[in-house]
């Protein structure tokens, strides 16, 4: 037999070492785009939200608790666009756990007047309940002061809240955040300056800093409904960017800052809270945003 030579040999081991690298080097410690590889990759990318939560807690202010949608200057959390239970509305709870899941499986914390400043402590009684799913809607009475200069700094108004989150992610880590934006105050100061009853519950304090002087129309009173329009839109930034860095928290795409709401959708006692309707309108957006596929 033909002697192999030293020359052979060394193109045989190269050749081995060849077919070995194509083979994969999970053997010996190596990479690979096997089956193990990949089941790694897809859990990496499973979403991180549920669209069907089995618990809702829900925090903010005012229109949360369903203010003036049923009495004047009264709450009537039964039609919250949350966690309300009336089947003229069906809130989100509704629609996500049925009218039974909804009576006891949601929680409302929201409490008429409150603020940004106000979310942490609501955050932390909602995380008791230790729900898979709190709503937030706030920010409207950060801008409805007595004056545009008593409006909260958008500076304090994004520390309040990324405080609110981060009492919230110290007791619940996974729970889901649904954030409605604030809703456009301009644009309810239009519709409800049409009406005399509306603009005499306007008088009782009811934000200020749009709706004072309702009729006027003069330089500075324009200048001032501006100045709060653009706190609001500064405001539902400050909500996109923020939630935007929580995996598990999803901003509303500023549609209820979009929405056009009308006469049917505005209180009849103060023409500025939402209307059983117009919580109804609420719930819809909600629901389609926190039943949305995706990450």
């Amino acid at each position: 037999m033909r002697k192999t030579s030293h020359r052979s040999r060394s193109v045989l081991a190269a050749a081995a070492a060849t077919v070995l690298g194509l083979a994969g080097c999970d053997a010996v410690g190596g990479s690979s785009s096997g089956p193990a590889s990949a089941t790694a990759h897809t859990a990496r990318r499973a979403p991180a939200w549920d669209v069907s939560p089995r618990s809702i807690a829900a925090v903010g202010d005012s229109i949360t608790r369903g203010f003036d949608a049923c009495t004047v200057l009264s709450d009537c959390p039964e039609v919250s666009w949350a966690t309300g239970t009336s089947s003229a509305v069906d809130s989100l709870a509704v629609r996500l756990l049925g009218r039974a899941g909804a009576a006891g499986h949601s929680w409302n914390y929201a409490v008429t007047g409150a603020r940004m400043a106000d979310l942490p402590g609501q955050m932390a009684q909602a995380a008791t309940r230790r729900p898979q799913l709190v709503t937030v809607m706030a920010g409207a009475n950060d801008a409805c002061r007595a004056s545009t200069s008593a409006m909260t700094s958008v500076a304090s108004f994004r520390a309040d809240f990324e405080d609110a989150l981060s009492t919230l992610r110290q007791s619940l880590p996974k729970a889901q955040v649904y954030v409605a934006s604030v809703p456009n105050l301009k644009r309810l100061w239009s519709q409800g300056r049409t009406d005399p009853l509306g603009k005499q519950v306007w008088k009782l304090g009811i934000c200020p800093s749009m709706l004072a002087d309702a009729d006027a129309v003069d330089p500075a009173a324009k200048l001032r409904r501006d100045t709060v329009q653009k706190r609001v839109e500064a405001y539902n930034d400050v909500l996109k960017e923020v939630c935007a860095k929580d995996r598990r928290c999803r901003f509303d795409d500023d549609a209820v800052y979009d929405y056009r709401f009308g006469t049917d959708q505005l209180s009849k006692w103060d023409w500025f809270h939402p209307s059983v309707n117009g919580q109804a309108r609420l719930a819809e957006i909600a629901y389609r945003k926190v039943t949305a596929k995706g990450d």
